[in-house]
């Protein structure tokens, strides 16, 4: 039986990674995190947060993480992929997938320039850059899935740490 799924959120301007106002808006809150800021939910530091948002970036731009296959990938499509590129926000807590699990201490300056970094290169490499980008967990995605995985989740836990 086929199911209708329902149609892609396409994110405002105001929330178009691709766009230099939105890197701006984030890498603004990014630079008001502290070594010592701390989540309103969850059992990260802020230095494993940082770590775990830059986990996206490098799915997107290297081979560090394996791709999933076969019955995984059709599973990981199946049942997570609407939750991690459509509108729905995540919930508090929600679990994550045991390459973005952090353990021990992480370098919060090289951490945080990292992630700014990324999304400097995501806005220079545009929505065309990203059209049809191959996801290591779920095959290609258009640019708007691409914008809205990568805002929600940075949004996610930049809000998780109150900035």
């Amino acid at each position: 039986m086929y199911v209708r799924r329902p149609p892609q959120h396409d994110p405002s301007p105001m929330n178009n990674v691709f766009d230099s106002a939105t890197v701006a808006e984030l890498t603004a809150r990014i630079n008001r995190l502290t070594p010592s800021t701390t989540a309103q939910w969850g059992k990260m530091s802020v230095d494993q947060m940082l770590a775990h948002c830059n986990v996206s970036y490098e799915m997107a731009y290297t081979d560090r993480h394996p791709k999933a296959r076969g019955v995984k990938r059709f599973l990981l499509n199946l049942f997570v992929k609407q939750a991690v590129v459509g509108p729905k926000p995540y919930p508090r807590n929600s679990p994550t997938a045991p390459q973005f699990r952090m353990v021990g201490a992480k370098n919060f300056e090289q951490e945080r320039t990292k992630l700014i970094d990324y999304l400097n290169r995501v806005q220079r490499d545009g929505a065309a850059g990203f059209e049809g980008r191959e996801s290591p967990s779920f095959g290609p995605l258009t640019a708007a899935e691409w914008n809205t995985l990568f805002y929600k989740h940075l949004d996610h836990h930049l809000t998780q740490f109150s900035v």
